[in-house]
C-alpha cells in the first residue's frame, strides 16, 4: 500500500484505492476533519467552509499584504503580531543572506500562522529579484540565476525564452517559500523620463502582450497548482504615461495623462498578454487619470476602472490589489490618495472597497475594515466577496495542506544550467547601436584604459593600463542621468531616478574629453533612454546592456558571441524631442537618434 503525507496529514490508500484517513492537520482544533481542511473536497466547498467560521476580524486580516522585512530592521515579533494578532497572512519574503535562512524563516512564521485560531497559512510575496540590479523591495539575493532587467527580455523579444526564464524563477521561489510573484509590469514605457521604463518590455504593445503572457505562462503554468507561483500583474490599467515623466508614487506625478487618446493602447498588454494568460491576480496603479473617467480619483480608488471596465467589461475575476501605501503615510513614501487626499484613512479604505479592491497593498490597518463593518458602512457579505479569490489562491497553491519546507528545495539553488541560462538571456539583450570602421570586436591582447567597470572582466582578454593615453582603446561604461531630489522626505525619493535625461555639463564634457583621447567602446546600461548624441557622435562603438553582468559585456567586446538584441524604446535625439513628444503616445519622438527595433550584429 502507498502511504501520502501531506503536511501532517496521513493517508492510506489501498489497492482498490478506498482511503482509510488517520490523522490530519486540525488547523481549528476541534478535533474533527472539517470540509476546509479536507484535501478531497472540491476547492470552492473548502473555502465556503472556512469563511463561515471566520470572524469580522479575520476576514479584514486577509485583505492585507503587509511590508515587514528582517532587512527593514523589523524582527520575527513584528510579524509574529502582525500574524496572531492582526489576522494578516500575506508578507512579504525578506531577501536573506542565505537559502537556508529563508527557509528557516519561512517555516517559523508557518508555524505561528498555524497555531492562530484557524491555521490559515502565510502568503509569501516578492518583488523581482532576479535582476543584477539591486531592487529595494527585494532585498539582496545573489544566490538566485541572474537575468536581464525587463526591457532586455523586450530587447530579445523571444517568448519562448521568457516562458523558460518564468519556469526557473517559480522553482527558486518556490524553494525559497515565495508563492506570489508582484510582478511581471506590463506597463508600456511610452513616456522615457519615467523612472521605472527599465521595468518594462518596452513601449510596444504587442511586444508587452507576447511577453506578458510567456512570463505568466513560465510562472503559474497552464493552469493553477499546487506547482505555480501566482503572478500579480501589474499596473492595471497601463502605469506608463505619466504627466512629464514623474512618478506616482509622489503628488509631483500624480496625474496620468492621455494626450493622444491612447488611454485602449495601454490595455493590450493585459487583454491579449495577462487576462488571456490567466493570471491571478492584478494590481492597480497609483496615478490619478485625467480625461478618462468622470470621477478623476486615482486607479485604487476609481469604481469606473476596477468595477466598470476590469471585472464587468474585461470579466477579471480574480484578486485585485492597490499598489503600495493608499491609506497612510509611512517613510518609504506618502499615502498615494491622489483625487481623495481630503478623506480620512478609513474614508479612503471604504472607498477602494467600494470600487471593487480586494487587497490593500503595503498596509496592516485592518482595524479600519473591522470599524467600517461594525458601523453599517460595508456590508459583510461585500468582504466575503473578496475573501473568497484570497483563499482561493492560498487553497489552490496547497498551503493548507503543507505550507512547510524542507532541506532538499534548496538544491535548487546549485543547478549550475540555470545560471548559465540566465547568462545566455544577457547575451542575447546586448544591443550593438554603432560599430565604426568595424571595431568591434577587439582584438584580444591589446591595452585598454578602463572606466565604469570590472577590470577583472577585461584581464582575459588584454592588458589594463593606468591611463587613457598608454591605452590601444577605451572601455567607458556609464548609466543613465538623473536629477538627485534635495533634502528628500522620503526613503524612495533617494531611490528613485527620475527627472532630466542628459548628462550636466561638466560631466558631459569631462567623458567627451575621455572619448576623445582614444578610440572608445562606449557601454550604455540603460535604465530610461538617455539623450547622448553627442557622446554616441565621438564614440566608434556603443552598446547597450539591461544590468548585464562585466564578464558577458566583455564576451561581447571581443568577440566571444555576435550581439542580436533590438532596442525595444526609442532613444531621442534631444529634450526637446523629448519634451515634444506624448506621453501616452509610443514611437514618437522626432528624429530619434535610434529609433524602436534598431540593432546590428558583427556580420
Amino acid at each position: 500500500m502507498l502511504i501520502c503525507l501531506v503536511g501532517i496529514t496521513l493517508f492510506v490508500n489501498c489497492k482498490n484505492s478506498t482511503k482509510i484517513e488517520t490523522s490530519f492537520r486540525d488547523l481549528n482544533g476541534n478535533g474533527s476533519l472539517d470540509v476546509y481542511e479536507d484535501i478531497d473536497q472540491p476547492l470552492q466547498d473548502r473555502v465556503n467552509d472556512l469563511i463561515s467560521q471566520m470572524t469580522i476580524e479575520e476576514k479584514a486580516g486577509l485583505m492585507f499584504n503587509a511590508r515587514w522585512g528582517v532587512e527593514m530592521g523589523q524582527s520575527v515579533y513584528v510579524a509574529d503580531s502582525l500574524i496572531s494578532k492582526v489576522n494578516i497572512s500575506h508578507i512579504n519574503m525578506p531577501g536573506l543572506a542565505t537559502p537556508k535562512a529563508n527557509l528557516e524563516l519561512n517555516n517559523r512564521l508557518q508555524k505561528i500562522a498555524e497555531n492562530t485560531r484557524l491555521g490559515i497559512p502565510v502568503t509569501f510575496y516578492s518583488d523581482p529579484r532576479h535582476s543584477l540590479r539591486f531592487n529595494e523591495a527585494a532585498g539582496e539575493n545573489r544566490f538566485h540565476s541572474r537575468w536581464p532587467s525587463e526591457l532586455g527580455f523586450g530587447a530579445i523579444g523571444d517568448a519562448d525564452l521568457i516562458k523558460e526564464f518564468g519556469d526557473i524563477s517559480r522553482q527558486e521561489y518556490k524553494a525559497l517559500g515565495i508563492r506570489l510573484a508582484l510582478h511581471p509590469i506590463a506597463d508600456l514605457a511610452t513616456e522615457p523620463r519615467w523612472y521605472r521604463v527599465y521595468t518594462t518590455f518596452g513601449e510596444d504593445a504587442d511586444l508587452s502582450a507576447k511577453l506578458t503572457k510567456a512570463y505568466i505562462k513560465g510562472f503559474q503554468g497552464e493552469k493553477l497548482g499546487t506547482h505555480s507561483v501566482l503572478t500579480m500583474t501589474k499596473h492595471f490599467p497601463g502605469g506608463g504615461p505619466q504627466k512629464d515623466g514623474m512618478d506616482s508614487h509622489f503628488d509631483t506625478g500624480k496625474e496620468q495623462v492621455y494626450p493622444g487618446g491612447m488611454f485602449d493602447y495601454h490595455l493590450i498588454p493585459f487583454t491579449k498578454g495577462a487576462l488571456p494568460a490567466g493570471t491571478a491576480q492584478l494590481m492597480l496603479y497609483y496615478g490619478q487619470p485625467i480625461g478618462v473617467t468622470e470621477e478623476e480619483v486615482a486607479f485604487g480608488f476609481n469604481k469606473e476602472i476596477v468595477t466598470d471596465l476590469l471585472r464587468k467589461k474585461l470579466g477579471f475575476n480574480g484578486v485585485v490589489c492597490t499598489d503600495w501605501v493608499l491609506i497612510n503615510d509611512n517613510p518609504a513614501k506618502p499615502a498615494s490618495a491622489w483625487g481623495v487626499e481630503h478623506l480620512s484613512p478609513k474614508e479612503r479604505v471604504k472607498k477602494i472597497i467600494d470600487a471593487g479592491v480586494d487587497m490593500f497593498g503595503g498596509e496592516s490597518c485592518a482595524e479600519l475594515v473591522v470599524e467600517l463593518v461594525k458601523e453599517g458602512k460595508i456590508s459583510e457579505s461585500r468582504l466575503d466577496e473578496s475573501i473568497r479569490r484570497v483563499l482561493h489562491d492560498k487553497f489552490v497553491l496547497g498551503l493548507f495542506d503543507n505550507p512547510y519546507l524542507v532541506p532538499e528545495n534548496l538544491e535548487i539553488f546549485e543547478n549550475e544550467s540555470y545560471k548559465e541560462k540566465g547568462k545566455e538571456a544577457q547575451r542575447k539583450s546586448l544591443v550593438l547601436l554603432k560599430n565604426e570602421n568595424k571595431i568591434l570586436p577587439l582584438s584580444k591582447g591589446i591595452k585598454v584604459f578602463a572606466k565604469g567597470i570590472d577590470s577583472l572582466a577585461i584581464k582575459n582578454y588584454a592588458t589594463i593600463v593606468d591611463t587613457p593615453e598608454e591605452a590601444d582603446v577605451i572601455i567607458l561604461k556609464f548609466g543613465t542621468p538623473f536629477t538627485p531630489v534635495e533634502s528628500p522626505r522620503y526613503f524612495l525619493q533617494r531611490v528613485f531616478q527620475e527627472g532630466r535625461l542628459d548628462f550636466p555639463t561638466e560631466e558631459k564634457n569631462a567623458m567627451l574629453e575621455l572619448i576623445k583621447t582614444k578610440p572608445t567602446i562606449s557601454i550604455f546600461t540603460m535604465h530610461r533612454p538617455a539623450v547622448i548624441l553627442k557622446i554616441n557622435k565621438a564614440t566608434k562603438g556603443l552598446i547597450v546592456d539591461f544590468d548585464c553582468q562585466d564578464e558577458i559585456l566583455m564576451e561581447l567586446v571581443f568577440g566571444e558571441f555576435v550581439p542580436s538584441g533590438k532596442l525595444p524604446v526609442e532613444i531621442p535625439s534631444s529634450i526637446e524631442a523629448v519634451e515634444s513628444q506624448l506621453e501616452d503616445v509610443p514611437k514618437d519622438s522626432e528624429k530619434p537618434l535610434y529609433p524602436f527595433g534598431f540593432g546590428m550584429t558583427y556580420n
